[in-house]
């Protein structure tokens, strides 16, 4: 495997393999960009069927969290870690390897949760290293509750203002109700996601491939379950992927019948191509780092301490916006939001690259 000539190496500044026997950690740290600050990205966890395919997935996820944290206007870069492995195979003594070989790149790479790690996983490689956000804790006699915590309701509650956006601008519509929307994935966002929606009415169908999870959701929202594989190709208004990316190819895009992508999955696209079959195909698609930032937004401000959780949800308040102005400049220009993205991206990182930002410090228990 040759690093440098892999598609998606992107002059990507460090790639980290970190190998534990004691406690059988594999794990690869991928730092895309530290041009804003210190690299932040979540931790994954997934049996990668191998070590390429592991590179590949940290390399694009560390390219998106650059693009996405850009997007947010928040002073961090992009980085992802990847653990090779099976989730339910977890323990204390591998999240705290893996605490270890975030530690020892110094502040370069903060870490969180993501697909197969939780807020319990990120406390034990809290015990081991400061470089760590989307904890649990509240300080003691707070006024008010403060940033932090899972992350996950927050990137779900920043798709549900997205797709709401999407809707407007596809359907000229301002709520959800009556909608048909199809979420694939039930997870951290997945699930939450589904609660918002029903809440103002939207039709839910969805898929899991998890046994049962799908059939409690159903059973919760009044959803309707179909299989995994079918989720795609479903007669509704709106396709929300909430699980793995990479799933919108060319051979699932003709498939598709919803007039709107939104979702939570990040790397949605298997290629850029992709983005311009969806335009030609007369399908809005919310670029999945604009749309998912909720998270992010929440882990950036408890690592910088200092923030409310009303003041969060400001900032993830105004991911509809930015979502609008890609859209809007989308149409004016003739190509797709993916491309646009992209582009906008690109233009917030080269001018504040030049600045010479130096990486934050973790704020004190006290500030």
């Amino acid at each position: 495997m040759d690093l440098f000539q892999m598609r998606d190496f992107d002059a990507h500044e460090q790639v980290t393999f970190g190998y534990d026997a004691a406690s059988g950690l594999q794990a690869i740290i991928a730092i895309h960009s530290t041009a804003l600050g210190p690299a932040a990205g979540g931790c994954r966890m997934w049996p990668y069927t191998s070590l390429s395919d592991a590179v590949t997935d940290a390399l694009r996820l560390s390219r998106g969290m650059s693009y996405k944290n850009a997007m947010a206007e928040l002073p961090f870069g992009g980085g992802k870690a990847v653990i090779i492995g099976d989730p339910r195979e977890k323990s204390r003594h591998r999240m705290e390897a893996f605490g270890r070989l975030v530690d020892s790149l110094g502040g370069r790479y903060i870490t969180a949760e993501d697909v197969g790690t939780t807020t319990t996983d990120m406390e034990q490689v809290a015990g081991v290293t400061p470089f760590v956000s989307g904890l649990t804790r509240q300080p003691e006699r707070a006024a008010e509750p403060v940033a932090g915590g899972d992350p996950g309701p927050k990137t779900a509650l920043g798709v549900f203002l997205g797709l709401k956006a999407a809707v407007r601008a596809r359907f000229g519509r301002a709520s959800v109700e009556g909608l048909r929307i199809a979420v694939q994935g039930l997870g951290g966002v997945g699930h939450p996601l589904c609660r918002l929606l029903a809440a103002e009415g939207a039709w839910l169908v969805v898929a899991d491939a998890r046994p049962g999870v799908a059939q409690r959701v159903c059973q919760e929202l009044g959803a309707h379950e179909v299989a995994a594989e079918a989720i795609l190709s479903q007669d509704v208004d709106v396709f929300s992927p909430c699980a793995l990316g990479a799933i919108l190819d060319s051979r699932s895009i003709p498939t598709l019948r919803a007039r709107v992508v939104a979702g939570a999955a990040n790397n949605q696209l298997a290629c850029d191509a992709d983005g311009e079959a969806l335009m030609r195909a007369g399908i809005l698609y919310a670029p999945d780092y604009v749309i998912n930032a909720g998270g992010i937004i929440s882990v950036a401000h408890e690592y910088r301490g200092g923030a409310t959780a009303a003041q969060v949800r400001a900032e993830i308040e105004k991911i509809p916006l930015r979502l609008t102005e890609i859209f809007e400049r989308a149409r004016r220009e003739s190509k797709p939001t993916s491309a646009i993205a992209d582009q906008m991206a690109r233009e917030r990182l080269r001018p504040l690259a030049a600045t010479g930002l130096r990486p934050l410090q973790r704020a004190s228990a006290g500030a």
